[in-house]
């Protein structure tokens, strides 16, 4: 096998009138405890190893499993010996854990949805990949594929088995591309690390699920911490390649406890089924709001200074708080699957009407705590990364995106430039544009600049009555042009920032009315308008062929300035 990871040990053996000493600390536990538990000590939350037949049995809902792929046989085409005999070794790893391979597949459902599941246990060789488990596993997408029901990966490896030299390693190969056929024909696919997952299951199917969870402490990486300690000699940090680092690092989109794992999946697979997407077309259902209003004769002239002090107002809910208010079982999603996480930009699954919805927003935040670690609303490129990645799960699954905009604009750093900030954000006003789905944006805040616009392409602009869009600040305006900041409020008014003058401009499709004080006077009420105003626009959207939206969005964004159809 190739791991480089110390050893991950077998399942601690668990008996009625047993006990059980935690690895990790002190605890003793009874056995029927430890098993109640799923594994998991009581005292200080380690993740013990699972059998396959019995994740089977905690994931799946009961009497549900029916098992497949049991022709696969392992071969010894290269008459392999070390130590052993590779057909001796493979002899004893059956005889321990009555299974003929390191992975089980089996069709089944979770909290009632249909998936397909593959299951690896590190009893067997270690988890390792072997041609017999890239069989497997490509044997359970296919099944994916004919059933058009979501595939879930639970991994558990030390990475290629060596016994089987290039063979095993073209099975990194194999997956993958069984996976790609997936990602074509528009299936989910959900990966679950669990401890360890290392070298070519890392390298392959374990990292290319739509979702990627892990169990708490769970451990997954390429290269492992001894062989990076012995060939390069590196300081490793503290908690290298736990779950808890690489969510850090935004390669984990969840941690999930056991305990709670059926659950969140459950949830997850009916926002990504395809079942649920060909459901029953989006519904306003909601007793007469006030209307998002079209005619900019129909609004108040405002003062445009004071639109944009009352557009930063902290009192104003943030995207987290709509998602809270206006969308059902919303589910965050982290990470931009690069190296970072960015707190600014958040996003992740939910429903709207009983309709599966992506949706992305700035954050910013109600205090000056909250603000610091959100960097005041401010995107770095992992965060517009982030949203991408999401945006992209949308068009594979055929969901609605919904933005909403509230930034001063993107994060002005030198890291922010090392990182590539302007290729971040072009490239997210060139996916937008392409997008095959429909997408709605509403402005909520305030809608900075580029930052702003990379998340504000969309079949619909949507803007609050007590929000701002511009191209730059009322401040930097006045410092570049009047060379004095004090000059804001002049250039406020210049910059046509308003609802209103933008409604007139073209720029936006309608304005959605706060209520009386504004927006932080009453938020369940400016949720229930922004609600009305989604649902309405993707109800209108909802039929339109994918070539035609994306036609007559590329038309909408030819319009303002000369030689399109203007104001």
């Amino acid at each position: 096998m190739t791991t480089g990871t110390r050893s991950a040990p077998a399942p601690l053996e668990a008996s009625d009138a047993g006990w059980i000493r935690c690895p990790r600390c002190p605890a003793v536990v009874f056995g029927k405890r430890w098993l109640r538990a799923l594994r998991v000590c009581p005292e200080c939350g380690f993740h013990d190893a699972v059998p396959a037949a019995e994740r089977l049995e905690q994931l799946l809902d009961p009497g549900s499993a029916r098992r497949f792929g049991s022709g696969v046989a392992t071969e010894d085409v290269l008459r392999f010996t070390d130590l052993r005999p590779y057909p001796s070794r493979l002899a004893a790893a059956r005889a321990a854990t009555g299974l003929d391979e390191a992975v089980v597949v089996a069709r089944g459902r979770i909290e009632g949805h249909p998936v397909v599941v593959a299951v690896m246990d590190f009893r067997f060789l270690g988890g390792s990949l072997g041609a017999a488990v890239g069989e497997l596993v490509t044997l359970a997408a296919e099944a994916a594929l004919a059933d058009r029901v979501p595939l879930l990966l639970v991994t558990a490896s030390g990475g290629a088995r060596m016994q089987e030299g290039a063979v095993s390693l073209m099975q990194m190969a194999k997956t993958s591309a069984a996976l790609a056929a997936l990602d074509e024909a528009g299936v989910a696919t959900l990966s679950l690390i669990t401890d360890p997952t290392y070298g070519g299951v890392a390298a392959s199917f374990a990292s290319l699920g739509d979702l990627l969870l892990a169990e708490p402490g769970a451990r997954m990486g390429f290269a492992g911490p001894r062989v990076i300690r012995q060939t390069v000699r590196e300081e490793l940090p503290p908690g290298f390649q736990t779950a808890e680092f690489l969510m850090e690092h935004g390669l984990l989109d969840l941690i999930v406890p056991r305990a709670q794992l059926r659950e969140r999946l459950g949830r997850l697979l009916g926002a990504l089924s395809r079942a649920a997407v060909a459901g029953p077309s989006l519904a306003p259902g909601i007793d007469d709001p006030p209307q998002a209003i079209r005619d900019p004769a129909l609004l108040p002239e405002p003062d445009p200074a004071a639109q944009v002090r009352a557009a930063r107002s902290l009192d104003r809910p943030t995207s987290l708080d709509y998602f809270g208010l206006v969308f059902d079982d919303f589910v965050e999603l982290h990470g931009d699957r690069i190296g970072a996480d960015c707190p600014a930009v958040v996003g992740g699954l939910a429903r709207l009407a009983g309709t599966p919805v992506v949706v992305i927003g700035h954050q910013k935040g109600h205090d000056a705590a909250e603000l610091a670690r959100r960097n005041f609303g401010m995107p770095t490129p992992p965060g517009y990364r982030k949203a991408a990645r999401l945006m992209g799960l949308a068009a594979k699954l055929t969901l609605p995106v919904v933005t909403l905009v509230d930034t001063p604009g993107a994060y002005p750093g030198a890291r922010a430039e090392e990182q590539g900030q302007s290729l971040a954000i072009a490239g997210n006003l060139r996916l937008m544009a392409m997008l095959p789905v429909p997408v709605v944006a509403v402005v909520t805040g305030e809608g900075g600049s580029g930052g702003a616009l990379a998340l504000a392409v969309a079949d619909r602009l949507l803007m609050l009555s007590g929000s701002t869009f511009s191209v730059i600040s009322p401040e930097g305006c006045a410092a570049i042009l009047w060379h004095d900041r004090a000059e804001a409020s002049r250039a406020a008014a210049a910059l046509k920032l308003t609802p209103r003058d933008l409604l007139a401009l073209g720029i936006v499709d309608a304005v959605i009315p706060e209520p009386e004080g504004g927006a932080g006077c009453d938020w369940v009420a400016t949720a229930l308008v922004v609600r009305q105003a989604v649902v309405t626009n993707l109800c209108e959207l909802s039929d339109v062929e994918p070539e035609r939206l994306v036609a007559e969005r590329r038309a909408r964004l030819r319009g303002p300035g000369p030689g399109g159809k203007g104001p």
